[in-house]
């Protein structure tokens, strides 16, 4: 897992606990941040994983020219 994927998932989960104060406040805009937080954080998370299987592809086309 690359620092990205856990920040990631950090931030989903942090988002989701602000959403749900917000709705048990019935505060609209902590539910709105909580909800885009989630986004941000599934975002780092895909680019995280982007990153992690473009790094095992050159490896592996590394390894494979070097035979």
């Amino acid at each position: 897992m690359t620092e990205d994927e856990a920040k990631g998932k950090g931030k989903q989960v942090e988002g989701k606990v602000r959403e749900k104060v917000g709705e048990a406040t019935g505060n609209t805009r902590q539910q709105i941040k909580g909800t885009v937080q989630q986004v941000e954080g599934k975002v780092q998370e895909t680019t995280g994983k982007v990153k992690r299987n473009a790094e095992k592809e050159e490896h592996k086309h590394v390894h494979d020219h070097e035979h």
